[in-house]
């Protein structure tokens, strides 16, 4: 059987020239006319769209939920009818583990982790929602498992798939805005309630299994507002506005600026309890200089803050976006997604080429098949992108009481240089019968 993506790791490693192979490969190819055994954990929310995804493009074995409504229902689905049902992850990949091939993740942030990695030490190639982890070593160690075993893996940052955000990339790469040394990126989250207390204790329903819920996280009551969303707003269990969108809002200038490994950041925030995130945050990170890019600085707003009004001129900038400034123009991105962008104060587009895309999701199952490496798999970007966002949480944890003493930070060692005491947000301890 021919070696599965033997071509050459290109400086575009961060998005734009090729995907890239960086050792990616499954240990066995599958065949193009092979349809891959998939199996869901989580089947709601984006997770059935998800699903969906895997049921369309292989066979559908196995799906996992802890809300059984949700998961008769997805039984109930085109593409299901083979599935076995399961409420415990853990369950389904001991008793499917030789039957499958992939597995999508598309819980709760704070189960991406366990469920994910344990996939993938059994080999099972990994498709995983944003953000990838809900812990920075979660992130470096996903990647390193998916290096360790050659798996094909990516996150569900769609966005990085569109041409129009690698063109955008692509132009910026290639010098349109001339130096660049400062974005600003900002969104409309959290659009759930944040910045409160927990809710009061009440018995779980029927049909949600709550210790299965609560997985590897802290035991607490259930109350309502943590299922089926809310959970975003908790640190035990979410990564609050900014783990929310910065996958896709920051994806755009995390591309054409190879924004990892920063040095430093700082937050300022509306004031937080520890347990629940702040009602707003505006995070600085400063980012060395690295090869012929300059050293740049990025404000990412939430909770209603935005950038200076005075640095789009003319333009009303909408209520999500980001903002490249260099000496020689600006590209602005309205929304979410990088897709959309023009450019400001007399910058000029140059040709550029970029890599088209298949589609997301489809370059992840052609990866598995034995075809390039996915744009946003879990070495070389979904997981330095998930670092780089994450550790924005880490400065608005310190920033509790609201102006945050500034977090100096060692990308390499994983360690805060500066700040005692912060290990367990880095690293968030397991509840016994979860590991990595």
């Amino acid at each position: 059987m021919p070696n599965r993506r033997q071509f050459l790791q290109t400086s575009g490693a961060v998005g734009i020239g090729y995907f890239v192979a960086a050792g990616l490969a499954a240990k066995e190819s599958k065949s193009p006319n092979e349809r891959v055994a998939m199996a869901s954990v989580g089947i709601d929310g984006k997770g059935q769209s998800d699903s969906s995804d895997a049921a369309r493009s292989g066979v559908m074995l196995a799906i996992c939920d802890v809300d059984d409504n949700k998961l008769g229902a997805a039984a109930r689905r085109h593409g299901f009818e083979k599935a076995k049902k399961y409420n415990d992850f853990r369950k389904m990949l001991d008793e499917m583990g030789k039957s499958i091939d992939a597995v999508t993740v598309s819980t709760p942030d704070h189960c991406h982790a366990a469920a994910a990695a344990m996939a993938m030490q059994m080999g099972k190639h990994c498709f995983c929602q944003k953000p990838m982890t809900h812990t920075i070593f979660e992130a470096r160690r996903l990647g390193q498992l998916a290096r360790e075993k050659k798996l094909a893996t990516q996150m569900g940052n769609q966005g990085t798939a569109s041409g129009g955000l690698r063109k955008g990339a692509a132009v910026v790469k290639a010098g349109a805005l001339g130096t660049v040394t400062e974005a600003h990126i900002w969104t409309n989250r959290p659009i759930w309630p944040q910045g409160g207390s927990r809710p009061n204790p009440e018995t779980p329903p029927r049909y949600l299994h709550w210790d299965l819920w609560l997985g590897p996280a802290p035991v607490r009551p259930y109350g309502p507002g943590y299922h089926p969303f809310s959970w975003r707003g908790w640190w035990d269990f979410g990564t609050g506005a900014l783990g929310d969108m910065a996958c896709h809002t920051f994806n755009l200038p995390f591309m054409a600026l190879n924004l990892r490994d920063p040095i430093s950041v700082q937050a300022e925030t509306s004031g937080h309890n520890k347990d629940s995130y702040p009602k707003w945050s505006v995070i600085n990170f400063e980012f060395p200089a690295l090869g012929d890019r300059a050293a740049v600085k990025v404000v990412w707003y939430d909770g209603g803050k935005r950038p200076p009004r005075e640095l789009f001129g003319n333009v009303n900038p909408e209520g999500s976006g980001s903002l490249m400034v260099g000496d020689k123009g600006k590209l602005y991105s309205p929304g979410d997604y990088g897709d959309n962008w023009r450019l400001l104060d007399g910058a000029s587009e140059p040709k550029v080429t970029f890599p088209n895309s298949p589609g997301h999701f489809e370059e992840w199952v052609q990866a598995i098949q034995g075809g390039k490496t996915p744009m946003s798999n879990f070495p070389d970007y979904a997981g330095p992108l998930t670092e780089t966002m994450l550790l924005g949480n880490l400065a608005v944890w310190v920033a509790a009481s609201g102006k945050g003493e500034k977090v100096e930070w060692d990308a390499k060692e994983l360690k805060v240089k500066n700040i005692t005491g912060l290990e367990p947000i880095v690293r968030m301890p397991y509840r016994e019968g979860y590991s990595l």
